[in-house]
């Protein structure tokens, strides 16, 4: 009697308890799966995401990280003629005062006419793990260098906890200036440089190399580069997260590869202290000192896979581009795991393929458009002709 008579006095208070109850369900819904995953995070502890790294604490607070992929040392001359090396490769140190070094590639025979792009590589790791001298890195860049072709720059940066962020950011700006005063001629060049092309620099990372690329364009727009251009950076598998976490995420939460609560932990090290996953550092997409500066990014390559944990980060970062009006291509395939390029030739040479077309494409003459546009025309055609004829057996296209 008494909820009738509340009721009739004010018939508009049902409703709006209605409203009220409907808006808390929807949001708890959307939240549980959140909420149950970061419980199943927490059944893992620190000391298991430690093991599935190889690493544990030593007595100073360092890491002591075992090595579970070697490293290999640089190949500066061709010493056996029966077993030539893809590229040839030097390590240069930055400074006399620190350990800083890149890694220089150059293909085995470079053009003797042709200028040929630089190309500036932050290898993965997630922050904390591998070096540029890390074999499967190495043989990443002499892929590069001797498909593309190009002359490859691949830096050695430091790693946290020991240097959290943003200290990787700095190192690959510190790379970037040399690169530039080996432009300008200051102190001696390096004679593989006589090679490259300054006006054509791209930025490619894989990983936590693509997240050290990301945020290390933004930060060279704050600074006169010339006489060196950087057309466009690439982003294969970028590491990024969240507080709240993506349908990939939930989806593949205990992915052999890259498992959430080893994201966790990985973050937990690499981030300032006291941040959480939504500083600017970790989730591009929660704002940041650097936002505003999104529109003026060159031209962007980013690939992600289905199989991916990482994948709806890379699909969020794509669509904030887009809304900035970047040019981006976007390559998203079917199937796929993290890092598989570096255990699957085929989607290696893939990924080669498709970031050789993104850096010879980049920075293009009207007359080359043109050409392009004609090419591309005609390819259409063709498809369709052999569409219209069922000669097209497709079982898989990716945008």
């Amino acid at each position: 009697m008494f909820r009738q008579h509340c009721l009739n006095q004010n018939p508009k208070s049902w409703h709006a308890l209605a409203s009220y109850s409907l808006l808390v369900f929807l949001l708890f819904s959307q939240s549980w799966p959140s909420i149950m995953a970061d419980e199943k995070v927490a059944d893992h502890t620190w000391q298991d995401a430690f093991e599935v790294l190889g690493i544990s604490w030593n007595p100073d607070g360092t890491l002591h990280r075992e090595i579970q992929i070697p490293m290999v040392n640089a190949t500066p001359t061709l010493t056996d003629p029966n077993n030539s090396p893809l590229a040839l490769s030097a390590d240069i140190q930055l400074s006399p005062e620190s350990k800083a070094y890149v890694r220089l590639y150059i293909p085995v025979t470079p053009p003797a006419t042709t200028k040929l792009p630089l190309i500036i590589y932050l290898h993965g790791g997630d922050f904390v793990l591998y070096s540029a001298s890390t074999v499967i890195f190495h043989e990443f860049c002499n892929n590069i260098a001797s498909q593309f072709p190009a002359v490859v720059v691949s830096v050695e940066y430091r790693l946290a906890p020991e240097n959290r962020l943003p200290a990787a950011y700095d190192d690959a700006l510190t790379a970037i200036f040399w690169v530039k005063n080996q432009a300008l001629g200051i102190g001696s060049r390096d004679p593989w440089l006589y090679y490259a092309d300054f006006s054509k620099v791209f930025l490619l990372g894989s990983s936590a190399g693509a997240n050290i690329v990301y945020h290390t364009a933004l930060r060279t727009l704050d600074f006169d580069l010339s006489p060196i251009k950087i057309r466009g950076i690439l982003l294969n598998q970028p590491f990024f997260g969240g507080e709240i976490r993506t349908p990939s995420e939930l989806r593949l939460i205990d992915d052999p590869y890259v498992p959430l609560y080893v994201c966790d932990v990985l973050w937990t090290l690499a981030l300032p202290h006291g941040a959480n996953r939504d500083h600017e550092f970790c989730n591009p997409i929660a704002g940041g000192s650097y936002l505003g500066r999104v529109s003026r990014l060159p031209r962007v390559f980013a690939k992600a896979d289905e199989g991916d944990p990482l994948s709806d980060r890379t699909t969020q970062l794509v669509e904030l581009l887009s809304k900035n009006k970047v040019s981006v291509v976007y390559q998203y395939n079917q199937g796929g795991f993290h890092g598989i390029e570096l255990q699957n030739t085929t989607a290696a040479q893939s990924l080669y393929d498709a970031m050789k077309s993104f850096v010879n494409s980049t920075g293009v003459t009207d007359d080359e458009v043109s050409l392009y546009l004609a090419t591309l025309f005609t390819l259409t055609v063709r498809f369709n002709e052999m569409w219209k004829n069922e000669l097209l057996d497709i079982s898989f296209i990716a945008i």
